[in-house]
């Protein structure tokens, strides 16, 4: 599912104009991109949970040369799948 299939499904369940699926989408992606980058944690209850993990920066090598290259820390956004979202998942 891509986000334009994800807006036309809103636009169909709820009578919602295409403009405005399209800004309540928006409004739903900004949010949670807002709030990881914020370092918060995102919890939708039932499907998954987003949330950012620190990785410590470390000592790399170069493949091609093998010389040693400092790797500097970074944050990264982690997705949990949720239990209910697993259980659907793997109905057989």
């Amino acid at each position: 599912m891509t986000k334009t299939d994800l807006i036309d499904t809103l636009r169909k369940e709820t009578g919602l104009s295409k403009p405005k699926a399209e800004q309540v989408v928006e409004l739903f992606f900004d949010e949670m991109s807002n709030a990881l980058a914020n370092s918060d944690r995102v919890e939708i209850r039932g499907l998954c949970s987003f949330y950012v993990k620190d990785y410590k920066g470390y000592t790399g090598r170069n493949p091609k040369t093998g010389e040693p290259r400092e790797v500097p820390a970074k944050k990264l956004p982690y997705f949990k799948c949720g239990k209910e979202l697993k259980e659907r998942v793997d109905y057989k």
